[in-house]
């Protein structure tokens, strides 16, 4: 396995995005790299009594066609992040580690940050604390062109390939069962948000990446 892996910024990523984290003795995450909506760069994905459900992160409008990761804002709009705490407390409320986890977890919907790719990288760093792994993260300083990567280069790229609609092929990533609250209502579901993971298996979590 290479030593070096590119990833998109992600808002409480999937489980497959810490894996990588997890496996790499070098983590760059992209901040020059376009916004693309629906993609786990504003939106994580949790398990609740109907289902899968999508939380998603409003962004301010920007000019023309597009803009880089790190320079979207975070919108206001439409009481997001009660919204997002109350789906969470319903979802996982009674599971194992809820409590345990969340006054660590709450100021990430009380506080407010401008630019999505700094909330999202605190959020990575906590997790990682939570989770108990130390990865070497570094942002981008450029955008890392396709051309630039090759064999001899020594990085694996999952920027395009980890997303919620037609993922990329990933060899080296295999999601284990682990215990989930609705599991004999839909039964396992695979590569939620790792928010799922931790408050389903605590410090054990990290077996699971």
């Amino acid at each position: 396995m290479s030593s070096v892996v590119l990833l998109s910024s992600v808002y409480f990523g999937p489980v497959q995005w810490y894996q990588k984290l997890n496996h790499y003795s070098e983590c760059q995450i992209e901040r020059y790299d376009h916004f693309i909506k629906q993609t786990y760069r504003n939106r994580c994905l949790i398990a609740t009594t109907n289902g899968i459900q999508a939380l998603t992160v409003p962004t301010e409008k920007y000019e023309g066609d597009k803009c880089l990761m790190k320079d979207i804002r975070i919108s206001d709009h439409g009481n997001w992040r009660h919204l997002h705490w109350n789906a969470l407390l319903s979802a996982y409320g009674e599971s194992p580690f809820f409590e345990f986890y969340q006054d660590e977890l709450r100021p990430f919907f009380e506080k407010r940050w401008e630019f999505l790719y700094d909330f999202n990288m605190e959020i990575t760093e906590k997790i990682c604390r939570l989770l108990d792994i130390h990865p070497v993260i570094i942002p981008t300083d450029e955008y890392v062109k396709m051309d630039q990567i090759n064999q001899d280069s020594g990085i694996m790229d999952y920027r395009d390939s980890i997303r919620p609609k037609h993922p990329g092929k990933d060899e080296f990533f295999l999601p284990k069962n682990y215990y989930q609250v609705y599991s004999q209502k839909f039964g396992f579901l695979p590569n939620l948000s790792i928010l799922d993971l931790l408050f389903n298996e605590g410090n054990e979590a990290v077996l699971f990446l």
